[in-house]
């Protein structure tokens, strides 16, 4: 399996360090807002890769942080005249309700930043131990001239660098890319006692502390969207391999912009949908969708275009799984065994899943498997039932287990839908027996009725098939 490590700016073989334990963390949102679809595809990417690494054995321990303390939050909660605890409740459990719906699996532990600040303050401490954070009036400031090493990640040289975007700008700093630890208390804003007196943690400092705690001082994959490499994910170095003194992350993981109109995708450009607002028009399987047939590494224009092409190819998917259910239900032991290698398509999914998750191609390859199914389905008027339980494994493992873009949920063994299938069955038969005594009319009553519910049958040579629109 290779990686597409940002650190080295090449592919890499992937060992981890304690195999079979891989530990995964992931920047997760600032609780401010509703995520907008742009972060949807780091957690949806992120999912996929942690998934992938299920499905080949590694026992994945997966952390996704909630930044819940942070100057957006404090913003939020004096435009809404309300305390920022609540509104950071508030947007953590709409997070929550969001990734759920986007079949997004949970993370193993979900660390809140204002639960850890004691963590956070011993880091501080130590580094201020070291002479490489310097405390000015309460305000705790790490100075990277201190870390020779500052800008391995994204490639910066600090005598290039100027302050100014996303690097805060304060008087009272050493160096203007000098950034805050901790922050001297306002009136009215959260804080917390510490050594330097009452105040809150910088935004950097969090991950540092919460991946620490909950992964250990070296991790193997820390994944986040391309707009986190600088500063925030240059300073966890600078301050975790100052503090641990040793490698932080073997693997760094950056998920590409989406954009609109070739523009970035950002809450500060205005030019963004909620994850919300996309699933009130797509299902998750949809936008699963959409974000695997682009690599995740790369850039991708949002369309309504591209997506209703998504939601085609989820149909796709779920007829043949339609067909193959009813197949099974018919449990019918007669027909030809159609040779076919199943085999081929696994070891093609997984060959170009082990190529740095190479989503796109494994879309191709179940599409190809599909093609391939349904020709032979179309070539036999029976075909055995152990070939339709094979192809309804192979799209567990891959469409659903790995990349979620397929719904075989709990829907399918559901009692009550096990109930509704049997009826449909019936008249199903009811409606075969009508053709049989030449009742046309009655038996076109049947079968528009059923559409009329949003239940389609089609005549094929295996048999009749239905499936719910």
């Amino acid at each position: 399996m290779q990686i597409y490590n940002t650190f080295s700016r090449k592919k890499e073989e992937f060992t981890p360090l304690n195999p079979p334990l891989v530990t995964m963390y992931m920047c997760g949102p600032t609780v401010y807002n509703y995520f907008h679809i742009g972060n949807a595809r780091s957690f949806i990417m992120a999912d996929i890769v942690r998934r992938y690494l299920q499905f080949c054995g590694f026992d994945v321990k997966f952390i996704m942080n909630l930044t819940d303390v942070d100057d957006n939050i404090i913003k939020k909660a004096l435009e809404e005249k309300r305390p920022a605890d609540e509104v950071a409740q508030f947007y953590s459990n709409a997070f929550f309700e969001d990734i759920n719906k986007l079949k997004i699996k949970p993370a193993t532990t979900y660390p809140k930043a204002t639960m850890h600040v004691q963590e956070m303050i011993n880091v501080i401490n130590e580094l201020e131990k070291k002479g490489i954070a310097y405390n000015v009036d309460g305000n705790v400031f790490y100075d990277i001239s201190k870390f020779p090493s500052y800008g391995k990640l994204s490639g910066k040289k600090t005598d290039e660098l100027e302050s100014g975007s996303r690097v805060e700008i304060n008087e009272a700093k050493r160096n203007p890319l000098d950034f805050a630890l901790w922050k001297k208390a306002k009136d009215g804003e959260p804080s917390w006692d510490s050594p330097w007196g009452k105040g809150r943690p910088g935004w950097h400092i969090e991950c540092t502390a919460m991946s620490t705690k909950h992964l250990g001082k070296s991790i193997d994959i820390h994944a986040g969207g391309n707009d986190l490499i600088f500063p925030h994910h240059e300073n966890e170095i600078a301050q975790s391999e100052a503090c641990f003194e040793q490698k932080f992350v073997k693997y760094w993981m950056h998920f590409g912009f989406l954009n609109i109109q070739n523009e970035k995708m950002s809450k500060s450009l205005g030019n963004f949908f909620t994850a919300r607002d996309v699933l009130a028009k797509y299902s998750a399987e949809t936008i699963r969708l959409f974000f695997a047939q682009t690599h995740y590494g790369g850039p991708l224009n949002f369309s309504d275009e591209l997506l209703n092409s998504a939601k085609k190819g989820c149909e796709k998917i779920s007829n043949l799984i339609e067909v193959a259910e009813n197949q099974i239900r018919n449990n019918s032991q007669e027909g030809v065994d159609p040779e076919f290698d199943f085999q081929k398509y696994r070891n093609d999914f997984m060959s170009v899943m082990d190529d740095d998750f190479n989503t796109p191609q494994a879309v191709a390859v179940i599409f190809d498997f599909i093609r391939a199914i349904n020709k032979i389905i179309a070539e036999n008027e029976k075909i055995n039932v152990r070939f339709f339980h094979q192809v309804k494994l192979m799209l567990k493992e891959t469409a659903y287990d790995v990349l979620g873009i397929v719904d075989m949920d709990e829907k399918h063994t559901d009692s009550n839908l096990s109930i509704e299938n049997e009826l449909i069955e019936l008249l199903i038969k009811v409606r075969d027996e009508l053709k049989k005594e030449k009742q046309f009319s009655l038996a076109d009553q049947v079968r528009d009725g059923l559409a009329k519910i949003g239940i389609t049958i089609k005549d094929t040579k295996s048999g009749v098939t239905f499936k719910r629109d």
